[in-house]
């Protein structure tokens, strides 16, 4: 098998079809239309402008021209348009899919990743009254400690710190040692 071959069949594999349903009808629900029946789900996102009417319904004028006809570029354009707007919506950069992740599919399974991203970035949002899409994020757990007990926590020697009670691991050589042959 090629590398390309190998490398499609890997990203492919990772592609789940119940989370693309799942992303589907979440955004089905957010606009209030279906997707239309015998397109693929990747097809009917593919120019982007169904991305931006989502973004648009969450946040009010988050892109303001969206693109309709005009050619490739300008299809290419409102995909970034959207990667933009969900970045100042609260989605990672991390999560965000590369434009030709879905523009040419080749990674359909990180364009539903962000989809879910967007989901989630949507609990952080009060304004927002759900349907929601995947688990809440986690809030922040800030602990308050006293100073006595910040002192006891100094006294302990974590397995990890290199020693416990004088037992290391100074001196231990496992396996043979890298060899850097120059000229050969």
């Amino acid at each position: 098998m090629s590398l390309e071959r190998a490398v499609k069949a890997k990203i492919a594999g990772k592609r789940n079809p119940q989370m693309d349903k799942e992303a589907q009808e979440w955004v089905e629900a957010i606009l209030g239309e279906k997707f239309p029946g015998g397109v693929a789900y990747e097809d009917h996102l593919k120019d982007g402008q169904v991305l931006c009417k989502l973004i648009n319904t969450l946040t009010p004028n988050a892109v303001p021209k969206v693109n309709s006809s005009g050619g490739q570029f300008k299809m290419m354009e409102n995909i970034n348009n959207f990667q933009k707007a969900i970045k100042d919506y609260g989605v990672p950069d991390l999560d965000v899919f590369q434009t030709v992740d879905l523009w040419e599919k080749k990674d359909i399974a990180q364009v539903t990743n962000t989809i879910f991203a967007l989901g989630r970035a949507c609990y952080k949002h009060a304004e927002f009254k759900g349907p929601f899409l995947g688990p809440k994020p986690a809030d922040e757990c800030k602990r308050d400690f006293t100073e006595e007990q910040l002192k006891a926590g100094q006294t302990v020697i974590g397995l990890q710190a290199g020693t416990n009670k004088g037992a290391t691991q100074a001196g231990q050589n496992l396996g043979a040692g890298r060899k850097i042959l120059l000229g050969k």
